[in-house]
């Protein structure tokens, strides 16, 4: 029997609001008892749960930040030992990872987020999925996608991710009708097709759900990523977000309209970087609390993303709010040259030029304590001009009205830094300036 109320997202903004303050009431009180970390903060700031009756409530309640789970970990782990069934790991891309601990109950959560979120996106037991992510290395994704999936009714194939021959020779012999991948990897796939004469075009594939990497401009228009996907291979493409502290997704429907919030697993709050709230449509940091968690749930917790969110029933029916693309992190901010950015914005400038292979991003802080921008290239011959160089800077100059600095290396020099042993994800955004 399903604990969570599967149609609690197409309910009106009244009943959603009771919903998610009967669990709100129920979480204060289970961390109260179970978490050291829950229980000192309540104690330090005076805090009576009771006192907190509804969501605005809430905002009695200091933040919990990613340094407190960094240096109190264990101390947000409110079960035994023995009910922890499968440890978990952030993929540390901003720091060292933490764990998560999760207990049955949390495991079966995961899958209920993984399946309505699949469903969300037109999945039905009819789909084949080819998993072109990893289940191992402590890696939450995989194991959320493997669970949701099995609980859909769907076929899936687990190739994991790389291995583009394999890829290809999966889709001839099983004949998945989908794909669960990183963005970038589909248009290695393509490469490879085109170069090695598979007719992609005409291949069982129909849609991708496109994990880790954003599709969509805040408009929900294809970015230049997804749109060169797009130009080559016209599959449906959907956009998933989460993370592994959420233990949570918001997914595109048909209407690719912004990513679904699921209101029976996350209360959400929009903060700016005075913590005060953000109005619709304002870029501001995504604060979570879970519901449902046993084993490490967390209170106003600062994912560090900042998005714009969007209020209003979609044309799909449900009425709970929708998440845009994610701008950026907040703590990779750059302030350059007078102009402020995020990672994302260089990112689809390169991925606009072709004839750019392969790159990496570096900000450090030079000698007047400012932040400088040095970019790695790779290129290819493909239809690379012979002013390349002044294209690229030209480029940014258009889009951002600064060009950074450009060091052109081979794409075997980018990839010994860009995919390390260690690492879970590329590494594409290398932040030196704490090492000043």
């Amino acid at each position: 029997m399903n604990i969570f109320p599967e149609d609690i997202d197409r309910k009106s903004t009244i009943e959603i609001k009771k919903h998610q303050e009967e669990k709100l009431a129920e979480l204060l009180q289970y961390v109260s008892i179970n978490s050291k970390f829950y229980q000192d903060l309540f104690s330090k700031h005076k805090i009576n749960i009771n006192d907190i009756k509804s969501i605005d409530d809430l905002k009695k309640v200091p933040f919990t930040t990613k340094d407190d789970i960094y240096e109190r970990n264990q101390d947000f782990i409110c079960v035994e030992q023995k009910k922890i069934v499968d440890y978990i790991t952030t993929s540390g891309t901003m720091g060292d990872p933490v764990t998560f601990a999760m207990t049955d109950s949390d495991l079966e959560r995961l899958a209920y987020n993984e399946y309505i979120s699949f469903k969300c996106s037109d999945g039905n037991e009819d789909d084949i999925y080819q998993l072109m992510v990893t289940l191992d290395r402590r890696f939450m994704a995989g194991l959320a996608y493997f669970l949701g999936i099995k609980k859909l009714g769907a076929g899936m194939v687990r190739v994991g991710n790389g291995m583009i021959e394999l890829q290809w020779d999966t889709i001839k012999r099983i004949k998945p009708n989908a794909l669960v991948a990183v963005p970038s990897f589909i248009l290695k796939l393509i490469e490879y097709a085109e170069a090695n004469g598979i007719d992609y075009k005409n291949s069982s594939i129909k849609k991708a759900i496109c994990i880790g990497e954003s599709l969509r401009n805040p408009d929900f228009s294809l970015n230049t990523l997804g749109q060169r996907i797009k130009d080559k291979w016209d599959i449906k493409l959907y956009s998933t977000y989460a993370s592994t502290e959420m233990g949570a997704a918001f997914a595109d429907c048909s209407f690719e309209n912004g990513g679904h919030h699921r209101p029976e697993l996350l209360i959400v709050e929009f903060i700016d970087e005075h913590n005060n709230p953000v109005a619709e449509g304002e870029a501001g940091e995504l604060v979570i609390t879970t519901l449902g968690v046993e084993g490490m749930p967390l209170v106003r917790f600062k994912t560090g993303d900042v998005v714009q969110h969007f209020n209003g029933k979609c044309k799909c029916g449900r009425n709970s709010l929708r998440l845009g693309p994610v701008i950026g992190r907040k703590n990779e901010m750059i302030k350059y040259k007078g102009t402020t950015l995020y990672p994302p914005a260089l990112y689809d400038i390169l991925n606009d030029m072709e004839f750019v292979e392969n790159y990496i991003i570096e900000v450090s802080t030079n000698q007047i304590g400012t932040d400088d921008i040095l970019i790695r290239i790779a290129t290819n011959g493909y239809n690379r001009p012979a002013d390349f160089e002044k294209i690229i800077k030209d480029h940014f100059r258009a889009k951002l009205r600064v060009a950074p600095t450009i060091s052109f290396e081979t794409s075997e020099q980018i990839n010994k830094i860009k995919y390390q042993e260690i690492k879970r994800k590329p590494v594409v955004f290398i932040d030196r300036r704490n090492n000043y």
